[in-house]
């Protein structure tokens, strides 16, 4: 199998990996598995910038934000 050179990560995708790590420790203080779980879960603005993360690194950043 022919192996595929690592492509190197543009902003978007290093934002959310940094994003993942701080969603990862608040889940790890407040020992809980899933945001889902949380109290703070429709409000939370380490979530929205999450989600937020994960629609600009679909997208690279090409299209309008959206609201949820």
């Amino acid at each position: 199998m022919q192996r595929m050179p690592k492509k190197q990560k543009d902003k978007f995708e290093i934002y959310l990996d940094e994003m993942i790590e701080k969603i990862q420790e608040c889940q790890k203080n407040k020992t809980h598995k899933s945001c889902s779980v949380c109290e703070h879960y429709f409000g939370c603005e380490l979530r929205n910038e999450y989600v937020k993360a994960v629609y600009n690194s679909m997208s690279k950043g090409d299209t309008g934000g959206f609201e949820f």
